[in-house]
């Protein structure tokens, strides 16, 4: 519950006036009907008309009193509910960010995005329904119980029954209820991944015609989280029934009773009266207390699934680093017998003891089948994961012991992935360096080759991108990426296949472009293709989580058997594609 604290703290009037107003309405609720009985037993049985117009008055006074009660109370309930929300929320995605990918894998995106949506939502609900019920509800059904006893101990004595009786009843659909929550919660992640993925891959989708195959997927994903709401719902659902029959049942004792009573003198009219509006409220304030008790059931399976993300232990932090100012400044690189895995009860390792030293400023090439960890190997350098064993050396120095702030800022990385963000082509450049000038953005994008194309459209720089860049080419993402990782001025660059769509004429002005302009840059380029390579200082070659050979282009052919099986199968396309 710490999480709660600073709002709370921060927002103190909220929980203090809700509840406060809510029990000045909940004190009206139990004073009218007594007024209402006094009305009818002594001043319409006896015709005194100034009796009944005098109470008359209080009655509207205390109602309009009540209304402005509830209504502040609501209104106070609201927003420290709201605002309760808006902090959960913000710490949960605040820690989404501090989390390394190996957090993020624990988690899927749909799971992610569901905690901080629907769950936070569920937590709001159910401080709002506190906030109006925790204490209204309690004065409500202790102050009619007094107010019954003090009218007719002999009635009140049913309700000692009924109520007791109730009670165990919705302990039992709460305690039923619980896990159903629980379920239906998890059913909700599977919905928002298959959307997320869907509409994420919606090109992809069309492409192939499958969009009845993703329609048949949706309903059956939407139809388990179906089965599992109806199931958790219909136990809510049981609870306006047993209050109907419990106010049937106590109604009909209280009547046959009081029946008796009023006709040999005992009790009149008004107290009769009196008594059902005080066993309606008993009532409804125990359906209250259970609708909140259901909520929080549902609520508290939504906190212990938020717990879980502001909870998570990050895999990567700044804790024991020894060198947290140290800045990089060269660029040499260097692997010490590394080995990695993923998954860590997993027996084989995705890289196998890696050794291999890289100098300041040279271009080296990154080579392999599919799956021979190229990928895997580069995101060590800016320590995207952790070594299992072994070192990676950034300057020298462990990367494990600089702070990964001046590490990344130091590093530039563009993925296989080209992840554009709604905005302009400026906008998006920027993310490279905020304070950018034009002509600083102009740079490099002609180093990447992604000046000329971007002028061509009429709002140049200021061109808005859809969604994930959707309205450019592959190839020009993948420009734009590579100029927003030289804004950075990194020290070390690397490209994990980021220029796999452009065409062979344009990867050769980079390439040229990056010798001529990036001289001092250390560049470590991974490649499908040899010729984007070959002219690389010296060319590594991985082959099954193993380096196969180091050397230049000359040199591995002469030695490295994987490195010349790729060289001859695309000299080979390249032959028959000419012929």
């Amino acid at each position: 519950m710490s999480k709660y604290k600073d709002t709370v703290k921060r927002y103190f009037y909220c929980f203090l006036l809700g509840p406060f107003f809510m029990v000045l309405e909940a004190a009206g609720e139990f004073i009218l009907p007594f007024i209402n009985a006094n009305i009818i037993d002594k001043g319409a049985a006896v015709g005194d008309t100034a009796y009944i117009v005098q109470n008359g008055v209080y009655m509207l006074l205390i109602a309009a009193g009540m209304l402005a009660a509830g209504v502040l109370g609501a209104h106070f309930a609201i927003k420290g509910a709201a605002y309760l929300a808006a902090d959960v929320r913000r710490k949960a995605f605040s820690r989404i960010q501090e989390f390394s990918f190996s957090n993020i894998d624990d988690f899927s995106t749909g799971s992610l995005i569901t905690r901080i949506t629907n769950d936070v939502n569920q937590i709001q609900t159910f401080a709002q329904s506190l906030l109006r019920g925790v204490f209204r509800s309690p004065v409500m059904l202790l102050g009619a119980f007094g107010m019954s006893f003090l009218l007719n101990r002999r009635l009140a004595m049913i309700l000692c029954i009924v109520v007791p009786l109730l009670a165990l009843a919705i302990a039992a659909i709460i305690r039923t209820a619980s896990p159903r929550y629980t379920a239906m919660q998890k059913k909700l992640d599977n919905l928002n991944n298959s959307i997320n993925e869907t509409i994420t891959n919606e090109y992809v989708i069309k492409s192939f015609v499958r969009e009845e195959f993703e329609k048949e997927k949706f309903r059956k994903v939407n139809g388990e989280l179906v089965k599992k709401s109806v199931s958790a719902l219909k136990m809510m659902l049981l609870l306006q029934p047993l209050s109907t029959l419990a106010v049937s049942v106590t109604t009909l004792a209280v009547v046959w009773t009081a029946g008796r009573q009023i006709m040999v003198g005992d009790m009149e009219i008004g107290t009769l009266t009196a008594f059902i509006t005080y066993l309606s409220q008993i009532l409804v304030a125990l359906d209250f207390l259970a609708n909140i008790f259901l909520q929080g059931t549902r609520a508290a399976a939504s906190d212990r699934r938020i717990s879980e993300v502001l909870n998570a232990e990050i895999a990567l932090t700044d804790e024991g680093a020894s060198c947290p100012e140290q800045e990089i400044t060269k660029g040499e690189i260097a692997f010490e017998g590394v080995s990695f895995r993923y998954f860590k009860e997993n027996a084989e390792s995705v890289l196998k003891n890696v050794s291999f030293s890289v100098k300041a400023g040279e271009t080296v090439g990154i080579v392999g089948s599919t799956g021979s960890g190229k990928t895997t190997l580069v995101s060590l350098i800016p320590r995207l994961y952790d070594v299992d064993t072994g070192r990676v050396l950034v300057d020298g120095t462990d990367v494990r012991e600089l702070s990964l702030r001046h590490l990344r800022e130091g590093v530039a990385v563009v993925l296989q992935k080209n992840t554009l963000f709604s905005g302009t082509i400026a906008d998006n450049l920027r993310w490279g360096r905020e304070d950018a000038k034009e002509e600083e953005l102009r740079r490099a994008c002609r180093i990447a080759q992604a000046d000329d194309f971007i002028l061509s459209f009429p709002d140049g720089y200021e061109t808005v991108l859809e969604q994930g860049g959707s309205n450019l080419s592959g190839g020009q993402r993948q420009r734009l990426c590579i100029a927003r990782a030289l804004l950075k001025n990194p020290r070390i660059l690397i490209l994990d296949d980021s220029t796999s769509a452009v065409d062979m004429a344009t990867d050769a002005r980079i390439r040229r472009a990056f010798k001529e302009d990036l001289a001092g840059m250390t560049k470590l380029i991974i490649a499908q293709r040899i010729s984007s390579v070959r002219d690389a200082d010296k060319i590594i070659v991985l082959d099954a989580g193993e380096v196969a050979g180091v050397g230049t282009h000359e040199e591995l052919l002469a030695s490295c058997a994987p490195y010349r099986e790729i060289y001859d199968s695309q000299t080979d396309r390249e032959e028959e594609a000419d012929e």
